[in-house]
């Protein structure tokens, strides 16, 4: 291996020294990445489409962190949640596969609100923006794939009317504003 400098390295630092490795090595370096840890794992499931579903992993990530276990006192972390979603789309960010995660974070919310109170400003304007990324996704999708989505997601509004904090109103403007209006 090359010596590097003191400096922080960069992704280029580290192209350049990939550059240098033939397919044994290289094959050898993502296995090990592989073996080392699970998002790893989820990842290159994802990008490969290897497995029966590969929105498991990231699934599960989201459901952990914003519909924590409350009598094991797990606590919550909305930017753990929300950083699956972001893996997920650097991994594939398929169309299908970023609505289905949004709206199963609104879904995962809402199962912790239903029995769980909650006072954190910060959590409901969380869920709040997701629900708008959740929309975005969805009018990205083919019109035949959107029923779906839009009513689950139209369970989440129902439901955000009795959280407080404005949450169910602020649904409401967003289902209007993408189009999704209640008949």
């Amino acid at each position: 291996m090359k010596k590097t400098s003191k400096k922080k390295p960069s992704w280029s630092d580290l192209k350049r020294q990939l550059a240098d490795l033939d397919r044994p090595a290289l094959l050898g370096l993502i296995q090990d990445l592989y073996a080392v840890s699970k998002h790893n794992q989820a990842f290159l499931h994802a990008r490969f489409a290897l497995g029966e579903d590969v929105l498991e992993p990231y699934k599960s990530i989201i459901d952990r962190w914003v519909c924590p276990d409350v009598v094991r006192n797990q606590d919550i972390s909305v930017a753990k949640a929300k950083k699956a979603i972001s893996n997920y789309k650097k991994a594939i960010g398929r169309p299908e596969g970023l609505a289905e995660l949004t709206v199963f974070y609104c879904e995962s919310c809402m199962n912790l609100l239903s029995y769980c109170g909650m006072d954190d400003e910060g959590y409901f304007n969380a869920l709040v923006r997701m629900f708008e990324q959740a929309l975005k996704a969805i009018v990205a999708l083919e019109t035949d794939q959107q029923e779906d989505f839009v009513e689950r997601l139209e369970r989440v509004r129902h439901e955000g009317h009795n959280w407080g904090w404005g949450v169910g109103d602020d649904m409401d403007d967003l289902m209007a504003e993408y189009g999704f209006v209640e008949e």
